[in-house]
């Protein structure tokens, strides 16, 4: 038994028909909402029981219509891969609106991002920004906040900003603090993390009076390398039918608590643009019953990050695709530099 082409048309229209319903499948909202090719009912049941038997169906109860298996959603994108369908007028200009403040804070725009693909898509949304292999200090600032205590900003060559209270000598004036801050500019200015490392161990060693406050400095200079991600629509996942039970949502949400959890679910292919994990390929119990869709985007030669969206496997591909195929472009433009254009086959 082979999948002709009136099989592909039949199981087309069973996965569009659950997508959109999540209710199972008869052959007879096949034959009377889709009218494949003036197919009776009784032949389109033959074809969805070949169709099980190939793996492409599956039945929860004998008296049921069907669902597609993850098999049938794994070609189902496999075949929309092959060309990324075009995204809707309406659909551009709700995800332009979140961008009307034309922000060039890196933080800012990676989290309007993931709020308007998490609001375009009804799905969850997770935006990881951009970062070079090695970021480099481009500039280092202190701002006072109280005797003893100072804000330290670090911005990297990605123009990501870092900041986070250190302790500073309570005897520092702002101008001390400005000078200071001035200094490590110039000495820390194009080196990587590493290298500003143990630029530091040498500074402390000359301004030892100020050891205590360049141990703050080496904390905030290491966060640099940590990727800054955003959520989008994090509870949007509660309302599909299939996370009514408490457990499943509970599982899925826990993920999405945590960082390393969120990271290991965005990892992508390099040479791929589009990567989509389906059930158990997302690698994680807690999200086997969930889709992974994510996509590279980059900034310049070398500063890269990663859009995505986590839904159900029942998760709408054909929108979900065009939407991150013109946000990762649109990220590109938004931070100053046109995106990676096209789209690539999936694992």
């Amino acid at each position: 038994m082979e999948m002709d082409e009136r099989k592909l048309r039949i199981l087309q229209a069973i996965i569009d028909d659950y997508i959109t319903t999540a209710v199972p499948v008869g052959s007879r909202t096949i034959s009377k909402k889709y009218g494949i090719g003036g197919l009776s009912s009784a032949t389109i049941r033959n074809e969805m029981s070949d169709l099980e038997e190939l793996g492409y169906l599956d039945q929860p109860h004998t008296s049921a219509g069907r669902v597609p298996s993850l098999k049938a959603y794994r070609l189902y994108v496999e075949k929309l891969l092959h060309g990324t369908p075009k995204l809707p007028q309406d659909a551009v200009e709700q995800l332009l609106h979140h961008f009307d403040n034309r922000t060039r804070q890196v933080e800012d725009v990676i989290r309007s991002a993931a709020q308007a693909i998490s609001d375009v898509t009804r799905y969850t949304a997770v935006v990881t920004a951009p970062q070079a292999e090695a970021p480099r200090v481009r500039h280092i600032q202190f701002v006072p906040v109280s005797e003893g205590v100072a804000l330290m900003v670090l911005v990297t060559d990605a123009g990501i900003v870092r900041d986070n209270v250190i302790r500073v000598d309570a005897l520092l004036t702002a101008e001390d603090l400005f000078e200071i801050g001035r200094m490590l500019t110039a000495e820390l200015q194009g080196l990587t993390v590493e290298e500003s490392r143990a630029r530091l161990a040498e500074l402390s060693t000359r301004y030892s009076e100020h050891r205590a406050m360049f141990e703050d400095v080496v904390d905030v200079v290491d966060r640099a390398e940590t990727k800054e991600v955003m959520v989008g629509g994090r509870s949007n996942i509660l309302h599909y039918p299939e996370y009514s039970d408490a457990e499943k949502a509970r599982a899925v949400l826990s993920v999405l608590d945590k960082r390393e959890k969120i990271m290991q679910l965005m990892r992508s292919a390099p040479q791929m643009v589009f990567t989509i994990r389906i059930g158990e390929e997302t690698g994680m119990p807690e999200t086997s019953n969930c889709s992974v869709v994510t996509m590279n985007y980059r900034i310049g030669n070398e500063t890269t990050g990663t859009i995505g969206v986590i839904g159900p496997t029942r998760m709408d591909y054909a929108r979900v695709i065009p939407v991150l195929d013109y946000m990762g472009r649109a990220l590109g433009k938004l931070m100053g530099v046109r995106g990676r254009p096209g789209a690539g086959k999936s694992e």
